[in-house]
């Protein structure tokens, strides 16, 4: 990318894509070199051990992800909410 600026634009904008339908196969992530690959890996390994040790009543509201380099809490839309929202 020619500019910084634009990239940064851009991947904090990328969530807007797994909404589009024709857009779902495309994914778009920064380029890392082994060292930021590895700390990543370790980060997602640490999120699955700790989504699996979760209490099932927290497994219904979030999940922890990795997110820039940090673990992040994910939270999950409930149905109910999202159909009094639309009424």
């Amino acid at each position: 990318m020619r500019s910084q600026v634009l990239v940064e634009e851009i991947m904090t904008r990328k969530g807007k894509l797994a909404d589009d339908t024709k857009f779902k196969d495309i994914w778009i992530k920064r380029v890392m070199n082994l060292e930021e690959r590895e700390k990543e890996k370790v980060l997602r390994n640490e999120a699955e051990e700790k989504n699996e040790k979760r209490m099932e009543i927290k497994k219904k509201n979030f999940y922890l992800r990795v997110i820039d380099m940090r673990l992040k809490k994910w939270y999950l839309q409930k149905k109910e909410v999202m159909v009094e929202a639309r009424n």
